[in-house]
């Protein structure tokens, strides 16, 4: 078990790292699911063995409001189908701080629940945010729960130039679910939970 990082650097490079994803050309993606929220593409992760995956699709709803459901806080347990626990471990600052978190199973229990340690960081980017994370290994793996892993992920979200009431909201997220799994039953799941995280997190803007 790891101590906690210093903040300041880590925050640092995990938004470099997110910047640099985020400028990464179309004609490296590959499609993996389209919805009428949500396209949702994939290539391979410089991190680990699986797929780095882009969602995107416009919300209507301020910045400030969406990304308030997104990171961590009392929103996103009320809407987040996938999530069933969230607890805030440490505090650094105000848009600073590591949480645990557990996934409920999918795929009929192919996948088990998940838990994870993530270092949360959440800065201004453009005229909108950025909230992003990864993975520590920290604190002690509570039974009946794998422990995943998030390589770097995050959210930009920045209004519309032409609708600021409207907002463009990108992802990238790369999750080493670990344990004993087919890799093409994570890819599924990948890609479904990421174009059902854009119509739950919609319809929990409207409420």
């Amino acid at each position: 078990m790891d101590l906690l990082p210093n903040c300041a650097p880590l925050a640092t490079k995990l938004q470099n790292t997110l910047v640099r994803y985020h400028s990464i050309g179309d004609s490296e993606w590959r499609v993996a699911r389209k919805t009428k929220d949500a396209t949702v593409w994939r290539k391979p992760s410089e991190e680990f063995s699986g797929y780095l995956y882009k969602a995107q699709g416009v919300v209507e709803d301020v910045t400030n409001r969406i990304v308030d459901h997104i990171r961590p806080g009392p929103y996103r347990l009320d809407w987040d189908s996938l999530m069933t626990s969230m607890d805030i471990m440490e505090t650094f600052e105000e848009n600073c701080c590591v949480m645990r978190y557990t996934t409920a199973g999918q795929l009929w229990n192919i996948i088990a629940p998940r838990e994870f340690v993530d270092f949360s960081y959440t800065t201004s980017y453009e005229d909108g945010l950025l909230t992003c994370g990864i993975s520590l290994d920290y604190g002690e793996v509570r039974p009946n729960f794998v422990r995943g892993f998030n390589h770097p992920c995050g959210w930009f979200c920045v209004p519309l130039k032409d609708y600021p009431s409207h907002s463009l909201l990108t992802g990238y997220i790369q999750t080493e679910l670990r344990g004993m799994l087919p890799q093409s039953a994570v890819d599924t799941a990948m890609a479904s939970t990421l174009a059902n995280f854009y119509s739950d997190l919609k319809k929990a803007l409207k409420t």
